[in-house]
């Protein structure tokens, strides 16, 4: 069984689409390859939409210790140099090149923050 988040994040579809068009807050995974292999119109139409331009999830990797969570990602998001769970330190991510500034955005989700280093 996979959830409707999971669900949602394997289509690549907003959490609210897959609520909207009835996906169940349980799947079994017969039911998803199904859905997925043959895609009902909501679904056929929201993929020919897709624009590429940007992701409707992405997938962040804690740069410490590989921990990983999905996120939709927000409009006001630079490209993040690193990403790190909110247990780590930034102190403990790969040494600042020199004539760089660090700049932490925090909780980009549940647990993750994202940083840029700057010119």
């Amino acid at each position: 069984m996979m959830t409707r988040r999971d669900a949602a994040i394997a289509l690549d579809i907003p959490l609210e689409m897959a609520k909207k068009h009835g996906i169940p807050g349980k799947i079994s995974e017969a039911d998803f390859r199904e859905l997925n292999a043959n895609p009902p119109a909501w679904l056929a139409q929201s993929r020919s939409n897709r624009t590429g331009k940007r992701p409707v999830w992405i997938h962040l990797v804690c740069e410490v210790c590989g921990a990983e969570d999905y996120e939709r990602p927000k409009k006001w998001w630079p490209t993040f140099d690193f990403v790190h769970c909110n247990i780590h330190s930034p102190a403990q991510l790969p040494k600042l090149e020199a004539g760089k500034t660090r700049v932490e955005y925090q909780d980009i989700s549940a647990r993750m923050f994202g940083i840029v280093d700057e010119d």
